[in-house]
């Protein structure tokens, strides 16, 4: 029975896909963004260059993961970690007041980060360029190993050029084999939304419904009183 309630957890994608690296943003219509980086020391090193002992037994350092996002202007959180698969992997939480300031961290240093009015609609861009291509060794990679740019998108989505569709409204995901990113074949990302927030729309339609529900309520008590007067006359 358990087997079988997996089985349709997979197939019913209740299951979230993992990746060897992972970028989550969360950009604002103000500029400012958070950004979730879910990744593989092993990914961090040969994909942005950085220096991590890779032995799965080896201690986590946390202040020398906090100290490579560490950059001015820029808000780390605590970074955590998790083991899969043989290899440690480090979550970290970035947070910016513009989104430009991205491009100065030094695992994100890959991207360009573009957004801006394009005619009624808000449009963000992201370029990723080429890896650092540092060597490994044996890491455990089988070469099924996928790369992800997921973006959490504040308001209604007009366009995007990603092939895996619209998650839940407003999530778009763009993938990448770790081998073809290893190699810096180009990824550029691009959505454009609407210029209101999707937090701003719903309360705009409930405050407007609510209108609606009054009004259609006063108009029942004035018909209800204006009848009691003519029966009374």
């Amino acid at each position: 029975m358990g087997a079988v309630l997996l089985m349709a957890g997979c197939s019913g994608g209740v299951l979230k896909k993992q990746y060897e690296y992972e970028e989550e943003i969360y950009p604002a219509l103000d500029g400012s963004a958070t950004v979730y980086v879910n990744a593989s020391l092993a990914a961090l090193v040969a994909l942005r260059g950085a220096e991590f002992n890779l032995d799965p037994k080896a201690r986590f350092d946390r202040d020398r993961v906090r100290a490579l996002f560490a950059t001015p202007g820029v808000d780390v959180r605590t970074p955590t970690s998790s083991r899969r698969d043989g290899r440690r992997f480090v979550h970290v939480r970035i947070d910016v007041a513009h989104l430009q300031l991205l491009s100065d961290v030094r695992p994100l240093a890959w991207s360009e980060y573009g957004l801006n009015r394009q005619g009624e609609l808000m449009r963000f861009t992201q370029d990723v360029g080429p890896a650092a291509g540092r060597p490994v060794g044996d890491v455990g990679w089988t070469g099924a190993e996928l790369v992800a740019f997921r973006m959490h998108l504040p308001s209604r989505i007009e366009f995007h050029n990603s092939k895996s569709g619209v998650e839940r409204g407003n999530i778009v995901t763009w993938e990448q084999p770790l081998a073809a990113r290893l190699k810096g074949e180009p990824l550029a990302l691009e959505v454009r939304m609407e210029p209101n927030s999707i937090l701003y729309s719903t309360l705009i339609l409930f405050a407007a419904t609510a209108l609606g529900a009054f009004a259609f309520m006063g108009a029942i008590v004035w018909w209800i009183a204006r009848r009691g007067r003519d029966t009374a006359a």
